[in-house]
């Protein structure tokens, strides 16, 4: 179905964009991740840091974010929440996922994203560059939004049929032969070509979700699920945009058939639900950063790395801008730098903080690879924005290892070990190997001296002082990729 492009509201996009540059204005910094990645935390940490670095800075504190250079530089000056520009976007709840982590002996980590939300932050600044010398201000307006419905954006280049297959196939492979066997043993019972019926097409959809739901799990830990609303569907839960899933097509689709209704829903999602997101908040973004849990995928072994690294390059094809993309010929996004970062560095030795950045490049270089002509600047980092554990050296049979201290969430297990969420433990998590390509190889799992070496729990929140900055690791890195040009 071909998509009319608005050309004035594009010509007013560019208009304005013009105009912030000019006066310092703002920018639209989208944040999106995959289930679990840490998006949440992100946003708090970073509103957190750039609301109160001022504060901290007047009462002589260190340096909380060296590399972020307009405070390194003592040139910022303010931080400060401002009502959001967009009257029709929920405002992400910052001072209730704050309150959740400063809870004390309650802290808990925020609940996830699960739909669209948004912030805008309005930092006051000294310029020293050129023309634009002195006091100035850029409003943050920052994008939540889940990965999932990121991952939906190629479906606008897809017929039913092409998904369908696209869908079938990925079911019948090893990593998800298991999880799809109810779906597909559905499927066998049916015929595309019957009358359409309301009833099989309700039941085809529940156990499609059902299966993309155990995909998800964190025992598997794989990413390519769309459509992203079976899993997070909000308002649109039991409509008929939501009710449809693939099915084998061996013939032309006929008219009133099982495969025309489901044809025509799946053309329904892509009109209602996934084109009104690109048209309303993803072809405004400016920056982006996308979070990755690569040590889920690492825990879940070969398939889940290898299915997250097919997600990832879905992502960064959402941003492309080439020739023959769908997407960037019609729409072409705006976002001029991308950041992949590799979230809970803290649940590893910083020894190892390196080795993950490579496993996270070797996640995205055949994706980064193929969208050289994007025009955008990627780079890939890995972080915590908020640190759950510090570092120390416990000793193991006489070997002194490189350990990490914090507190378990309760039901995780080392061993025979089984934590109850209330006592800190020094963990060894292991070291990532020097070669990232060793996680990718189907024997890795098979390897039993690797497997035991390496295994990463799930930390509560840090017992948090409230004077005190939250603890990060590269959180100041990030922010200087991604915002540090425009507060020169």
């Amino acid at each position: 179905m071909a998509l009319i492009p608005d050309i004035l509201l594009e010509a007013r996009i560019a208009a304005r964009a013009f105009a912030d540059y000019v006066g310092g204005g703002s920018l639209r910094l989208g944040v999106t991740g995959l289930s679990r990645a840490g998006k949440t935390i992100f946003i708090t940490a970073l509103v957190d840091a750039l609301t109160r670095v001022s504060e901290a800075s007047q009462a002589g504190a260190r340096n909380h974010l060296p590399v972020f250079r307009v405070h390194a530089e003592g040139r910022l000056v303010h931080g400060a929440l401002d009502p959001q520009p967009d009257d029709n976007v929920p405002r992400f709840a910052y001072e209730d996922h704050l309150a959740a982590l400063h809870a004390g002996p309650d802290r808990h980590w925020p609940q996830s994203t699960r739909r669209i939300s948004q912030l805008r932050l309005t930092l006051e600044f000294e310029s020293e560059t050129g023309w634009r010398k002195g006091a100035r201000h850029l409003s943050l307006d920052i994008v939540d939004y889940p990965g999932e419905w990121l991952l939906d954006l190629p479906l606008l280049e897809k017929s039913y049929a092409q998904w369908s297959s696209e869908m079938l196939d990925a079911a019948r492979g090893a990593a998800r032969a298991s999880l799809s066997a109810e779906w597909r043993g559905f499927l066998a019972g049916i015929d595309a070509a019957q009358a359409a019926d309301e009833n099989v097409a309700r039941k085809a959809a529940e156990i499609f979700t059902s299966y993309l739901r155990a995909c998800r799990d964190e025992k598997y830990a794989l990413s390519t699920l769309p459509p992203g609303r079976f899993l997070m569907p909000g308002d649109l839960e039991g409509s008929p945009a939501l009710t449809f899933a693939p099915l084998p097509l061996t013939q032309e689709i006929s008219s009133g058939s099982l495969a025309a209704m489901m044809e025509r829903r799946f053309e329904a999602y892509k009109r209602y639900v996934v084109q009104p997101f690109f048209r309303d908040h993803f072809a405004r973004i400016d920056r982006q950063i996308v979070l990755v849990d690569a040590l889920a995928a690492i825990n879940s072994g070969p398939a889940a790395l290898r299915d997250l690294e097919l997600a990832l390059g879905d992502v960064l094809l959402a941003f492309r801008a080439g020739q023959n993309n769908l997407l960037s010929s019609i729409f072409r996004p705006r976002a001029d730098k991308i950041l992949f970062a590799a979230t809970k560095a803290d649940h590893l030795h910083h020894a190892s903080h390196d080795r993950l950045e490579a496993i996270l490049r070797q996640l995205t270089m055949r994706a980064i690879h193929r969208a050289e002509g994007v025009g955008a600047k990627i780079d890939v980092i890995a972080l915590a924005a908020l640190r759950a554990t510090r570092e120390a050296q416990m000793v193991h049979e006489g070997e002194k290892l490189d350990a990490i201290i914090g507190t378990p969430l309760a039901g995780e297990t080392i061993g025979e070990e089984t934590f109850d969420g209330t006592q800190e433990a020094a963990v060894f998590p292991g070291e990532l190997p020097d070669d990232p390509r060793i996680l990718f190889r189907g024997d890795f799992l098979a390897q039993d001296h690797l497997q035991a070496q390496m295994r990463f729990l799930r930390f509560r929140p840090p017992l948090l002082d409230a004077p005190t900055l939250m603890p990060h690791i590269r959180l100041d890195r990030a922010l200087q990729f991604l915002i540090g040009d425009r507060l020169a």
